[in-house]
């Protein structure tokens, strides 16, 4: 197998566990705090503020760690420590937060706080090395996007198996073990194996080609600020990408809790979320077609309106699987679009940063990936969890014991604030992302001629 072919199978195949670990934790741990341990409101108050200080202070961390990744050398490559550091340590944070160790809720608010942190930094350094990995295995835009789709196609199956899969799996454990809080503590233990286990084909599958660039003096703290003020085109994309993310992430936060106590079929779910995932893996694949014959800024704008069909019918949709499954469908294939080319935009960026401030960094311009999932993650956990308060879901005992109006309050939050902020993204794109197709090439091009790059670029 020629290497190139070799290393866009095995990055990819390393992100299947890694997107089955971060799932667990940023999609279902509200709903194993509301609904397993079945926290009070005012405990649920305290854990909003500590998940979106945390959020956002280990957000504004991730460049630090991007300068480290970029300043590394061993013989092991530039990556792949920080790779493996990250999924060894961030799985060891994370299980224990699916314990109940029986403490008050003053010792459980520090101790979670701390697990949670550790998590959060550990799979912030282990994300900034792997997806900062992919503009170093090619500068051109077609065969990143073969990369970048493959991996996305990878991250999609750990998510949605994941997805479709937690209710499901949970009550079996449920009903073996006796125990739902045991149930989910297995399965946090799974992934987190499962983390590492995947972590391996990228570890040992990938090879970096470093002879292809020149060599660069490390990064030093005053370039961190150099580069968002110099790389306008980063800039625009951390603003576009930070939006998207606010409402992509809200939307599937809400996703169990719609299911129990709108639809009022829990069971449903995993059905849905099985369009959902079929929906985005769909649109990874077609998306090397479409790419061929759309340029990006009208791929951008198909994907939108796909996203915003999907959002409107999924809102005015009565409570019938045919429609919310369409809506759904169209919602998620625009989404999986947005997603990639999100990933395009910031690898470009890369080069875009080489030819200006002659400098790659690759890590520091990608540490703003899970900045910026991060400081999203930060929103909308404010969002679900306000939302689950003041709406009356927390403390419902039963889904039928929740009025009305707080089912339209969920359905605001879960679809209306997350299309405007989607909305938003796309109009800074619009507005001010100048860096195509031909500006790329003509820029790698430029990077050649200064001795840059070596004429041996992949």
């Amino acid at each position: 197998m020629e290497q190139s072919r070799r290393n866009q199978i095995f990055f990819g195949l390393g992100t299947i566990g890694r997107d089955m670990f971060y799932t667990t934790v940023a999609t279902y741990l509200i709903f194993y705090l509301t609904d397993i341990l079945d926290l009070n409101d005012h405990t649920m108050w305290w854990m909003t503020i500590i998940l979106t200080v945390l959020r956002v202070f280990d957000a504004l961390n991730d460049p630090v760690m991007g300068m480290v990744v970029d300043n590394s050398m061993s013989r092991f490559g530039k990556f792949k420590p920080m790779m493996m550091i990250g999924a060894i340590a961030g799985a060891a944070f994370m299980v224990p937060m699916f314990v109940d160790f029986g403490l008050g809720q003053t010792a459980y608010l520090i101790l979670f706080a701390v697990l949670y942190l550790g998590w959060d930094l550990f799979y912030g350094a282990n994300d900034i090395a792997y997806w900062s990995m992919l503009p170093a295995l090619s500068v051109w835009p077609k065969e990143r996007e073969k990369i970048g789709a493959f991996a996305r196609i990878c991250a999609n199956i750990g998510m949605y198996a994941v997805v479709v899969g937690i209710l499901p799996v949970t009550h079996l454990l449920t009903d073996r073990l006796g125990s739902a809080k045991q149930a989910w503590f297995v399965f946090a233990l799974g992934t987190a194996v499962l983390m590492i286990l995947f972590q391996l084909f990228t570890i040992f599958g990938v090879k970096e080609q470093r002879e292809a660039f020149k060599k660069e003096e490390p990064t030093r703290w005053r370039e961190l600020i150099t580069l968002i003020r110099a790389n306008d085109q980063l800039r625009y994309t951390i603003i576009s990408m930070g939006l998207f993310m606010i409402g992509y992430v809200t939307t599937t936060g809400f996703g169990v809790h719609f299911f129990k106590y709108a639809f009022l079929n829990e069971g449903m779910y995993p059905v849905f979320a099985a369009v959902l995932g079929a929906a985005q893996l769909l649109a990874l694949i077609v998306f090397p077609f479409i790419s061929q014959r759309l340029d990006r800024r009208k791929f951008y704008s198909l994907s939108i309106l796909l996203v915003v069909l999907g959002y409107v019918v999924f809102f005015l949709s009565p409570m019938n699987m045919v429609p919310l499954g369409i809506a759904g469908f169209f919602l998620f294939t625009g989404q999986g679009f947005i997603q990639l080319l999100m990933l395009m935009f910031l690898a470009d960026c890369v080069e875009y940063g080489q030819w200006k401030l002659r400098k790659r960094q690759e890590s520091l311009t990608f540490s703003f990936q899970p900045l910026i999932n991060k400081i999203g993650g930060a929103v909308s956990s404010g969002i679900i969890t306000s939302t689950l308060i003041l709406s009356g879901i927390n403390r419902a005992a039963t889904p039928q014991d929740v009025s009305a109006e707080g089912i339209l309050l969920m359905k605001g939050a879960m679809l209306v604030l997350p299309l405007l902020f989607i909305l938003a993204g796309f109009l800074v794109y619009r507005r001010y992302y100048k860096l195509d197709e031909a500006l790329h090439t003509q820029i790698i091009k430029e990077l050649m001629v200064r001795g840059d790059l070596k004429d041996e670029v992949m």
